[in-house]
């Protein structure tokens, strides 16, 4: 175990910032915010990694467009994808035979399949490794918050309404009973603009991130609105563009990755 625990303090000694990205409840988007937040990064020109710790649900592949890849192992080491020279990824769903296939297991397989990724995914050297966490507070984030080491941080998706702040609230307690430092809040969902008339619409009610940024004193890192490029791009695989005419979405992100940045850089 000793050795165990060496070799895994010492892959992770290898990645300069861990972001861990949470949600207190499903349906934020928060796979979605996890693929953009590290395209971005990468196109900044940061080395980055994407783990994929959602076991029973991920989405990372569907989202990066990888579905039809495979991971290349060798003894103990795992040869993560790679989708540019500074953008890896990993995930579960790179190691199952079907996009049908359900992964029914219990805490302990989850804690060791978590604790393998980030011992033998031979990531190399980075800047950033982006963890799409499943929801809540249960097995996989808090494996992988105990696991990860330091310096890392959360960056804790929501939606604008009083349901899923009540559930990100807890989020935020988890974190703060972790030790985790939060990188800040986002706003996802927030409002819909019209790509025809550019009025907007909130229809989730809006400002719900930002007031419980300030109630639990933790950074505000902005709002994403509702956006059609964003389901476009994420079923056909591709990240949000940087360049050219932004969509509000992209705008937004570009906003988040520089608060980002600034926070940890």
């Amino acid at each position: 175990m000793a050795i165990e625990e060496q070799a895994l303090q010492g892959r992770m000694a290898e990645i300069r910032h861990k972001l861990l990205v949470l949600s207190g409840k499903g349906g934020v988007g928060k796979s979605t915010v996890a693929a953009n937040l590290a395209s971005s990064l990468a196109r900044a020109g940061k080395r980055v990694g994407l783990l994929d710790i959602d076991v029973h649900g991920p989405s990372i592949p569907k989202l990066m467009g990888l579905e039809d890849r495979g991971v290349q192992i060798g003894g103990e080491e795992i040869i993560p994808v790679k989708v540019s020279d500074n953008l890896s990824v990993m995930s579960i769903g790179f190691l199952l035979s079907s996009g049908k296939d359900p992964v029914i297991w219990r805490g302990p397989r989850k804690y060791h399949l978590i604790r393998q990724f980030l011992k033998d995914v031979v990531w190399g050297q980075l800047d950033y490794l982006v963890v799409d966490s499943p929801p809540g507070t249960g097995d996989e984030p808090l494996s992988v918050a105990q696991l990860v080491g330091s310096p890392a941080g959360a960056v804790i998706v929501t939606t604008p309404q009083d349901v899923a702040i009540a559930d990100v609230r807890r989020c935020v307690s988890f974190c703060n009973t972790l030790s985790l430092p939060i990188v800040g809040i986002l706003e996802n969902m927030s409002g819909f603009v019209c790509p025809k008339c550019g009025e907007r619409t909130d229809l989730f009610k809006r400002g719900g991130g930002m007031a419980l940024a300030l109630e639990m004193d933790v950074p505000f890192l902005g709002q994403v609105p509702i956006d059609v490029e964003v389901v476009m791009t994420g079923d056909s695989g591709r990240p949000l563009p940087s360049e050219g005419p932004l969509s509000p979405a992209a705008k937004a992100f570009s906003d988040v990755v520089d608060s980002i940045l600034a926070h940890t850089e």
